[in-house]
């Protein structure tokens, strides 16, 4: 291990130890807002912590296999002295890669709750089914990792599709595991809609935005236009009777967001804002990592909402990302929320990506 990753690490370890001892303080302990700080920043070192500390129990016994290697003349115990020093040799570079990756600097979003919409793209009805699907694949993954589902504005079709559906997602770290899915999402199956039993090719676009709050995205109230009007579509007796659709536009940016699907008006007003902060902070983002031309842009999460991501291929059974090039052939129980190993995949190409980044 480099000198320098090492003093780092000592540096990490000390700041660990001296949370844990605020912790255990009874200034901090008896301060409910203070300790919930210093426990989520001990949190946030507690896996890097482990590991470097299996890495210095591993180093000490490589040492100790090293000394009787090179002091001991008995032929046995040299043989069983080095048969442990390849062994250690081999733990501790499993041990420095995964270290390498946890002292990454930590993506600052990745704990915050996410709002995920999906648009129908080319492919007419069959796209807007494919919306649903993707939309119910989301909601399951949610439900196995004990996620809250919360739709915020839906545009439904005639067969039990959607044109459009936005809904948030919360519970920890949400967004460290959704980012990846935005893009083109591509599926080829024979449609309900197909006579003729023809394959048919369909895209919808999938968009994850970190929730943003209040104090991460300023908002002048004069940069807003504010319209309500009479919401449409079904809903019941109350539709068309009262003036409870919002639709914002932000001025300055010409973001639009409409919510009208709950019968109050200030319900609405408060989804539209949400999406919009959320909206505005993405923007905000990808404006900042244009002007650093310098930066890394990687080909997993490069924020192109334009780039074909992934295939959904039904008669192959087959669901393949063209970013790392990595298939499942079990696209049903992918379709059931059971993504995770794609998850982990696109997550470990992210890392790779920026250690070798100059």
């Amino acid at each position: 291990m480099e000198d320098s990753v090492h003093k780092k690490l000592l540096t990490i370890l000390d700041e660990y130890n001296r949370l844990t001892e605020m912790m255990s303080s009874q200034e901090v302990a008896s301060n409910p807002a203070e300790f919930r700080k210093c426990a989520k920043a001990q949190k946030d070192l507690e896996e890097l912590v482990q590991a470097f500390r299996r890495h210095e129990v591993q180093a000490d016994r490589l040492r100790q296999a090293e000394q009787i290697l090179y002091e001991e003349s008995d032929p046995e115990l040299r043989e069983m002295a080095d048969e442990e020093r390849r062994e250690l040799l081999e733990t501790q570079r499993a041990l420095e890669e995964d270290i390498k990756f946890l002292i990454l600097p930590k993506d600052p979003l990745d704990a915050k709750n996410t709002i995920v919409e999906i648009r129908a793209g080319t492919g007419g009805e069959e796209a807007g089914l494919f919306v649903a699907d993707l939309y119910r694949m989301y909601s399951r993954l949610a439900e196995l990792k004990g996620w809250r589902v919360e739709v915020m504005s839906e545009s439904a079709t005639g067969m039990g599709g959607y044109k459009e559906i936005i809904f948030r997602v919360t519970g920890e770290n949400v967004y460290s595991q959704l980012k990846y899915e935005a893009g083109v999402h591509r599926v080829q199956r024979v449609p309900a809609t197909e006579a003729q039993g023809r394959i048919h090719t369909s895209a919808v676009t999938v968009a994850i935005l970190p929730e943003a709050e209040e104090v991460d995205v300023e908002i002048d109230p004069s940069d807003l236009q504010i319209d309500v009007y009479r919401s449409s579509g079904a809903g019941g007796q109350h539709v068309n009777t009262t003036d409870s659709a919002v639709r914002v536009t932000h001025i300055p940016t010409g973001v639009v967001v409409t919510c009208q699907d709950e019968r109050s008006q200030h319900k609405n007003r408060a989804k539209a804002m949400s999406i919009l902060r959320s909206r505005i902070l993405v923007a905000k983002q990808e404006a900042e990592d244009a002007q650093r031309s310098a930066e890394r842009k990687s080909q997993v999460r490069s924020g192109d909402r334009s780039e074909r991501i992934r295939t959904y291929n039904f008669p192959q059974n087959r669901l393949t990302d063209h970013r790392i090039n990595f298939t499942l052939y079990q696209l049903e129980q992918a379709m059931e929320g059971e993504i995770q190993s794609l998850i982990d995949a696109l997550s470990a190409a992210d890392r790779a990506a920026q250690l070798s980044a100059p």
